[in-house]
């Protein structure tokens, strides 16, 4: 029974250890992802794949991603599912947060800049015209 319970954590710890693992696309991979410019709303990163390269498993907060050229791609998500993309230059997608391992499919790089969300949105500009509004009167 001992050893029983003992392989069921192990394979649990193993089948866990990518999701804990993930970590920062630039710290784990900087050969493909350099940061452009950083502030407290966004991090802008620009991304290069050539072709057939490969990542490592790492994650990313929301984010807007804008395809510079043509690509084709994968996404290994931590339980093993595949999700194939295709994009073409100019594509502009956004993507919740998310664990990945991501591969160029493609016979050519994969180039694309991609922006991660940070924090709390801010106030819409006429949210706070109403609140400045208000605190005149």
């Amino acid at each position: 029974m001992r050893v029983q319970l003992a392989l069921c954590s192990v394979a649990l710890c193993l089948g866990l250890a990518p999701i804990v693992l993930a970590q920062d696309a630039v710290k784990v991979d900087p050969k493909h992802y350099t940061v452009v410019s950083e502030n407290d709303q966004v991090r802008i990163v620009r991304v290069h794949y050539g072709a057939h390269e490969k990542s490592v498993m790492h994650s990313h907060p929301n984010s807007v991603a804008v395809f510079l050229n043509d690509s084709q791609g994968q996404f290994t998500f931590p339980d093993g599912k595949k999700q194939d993309l295709t994009a073409k230059a100019g594509d502009a997608q956004y993507e919740d947060a998310v664990t990945h391992l991501p591969e160029n499919t493609g016979e050519n790089g994969m180039d694309l800049t991609l922006v991660e969300l940070k924090g709390h949105p801010a106030k819409a500009k006429s949210a706070m015209k109403s609140e400045m509004k208000s605190e005149m009167k």
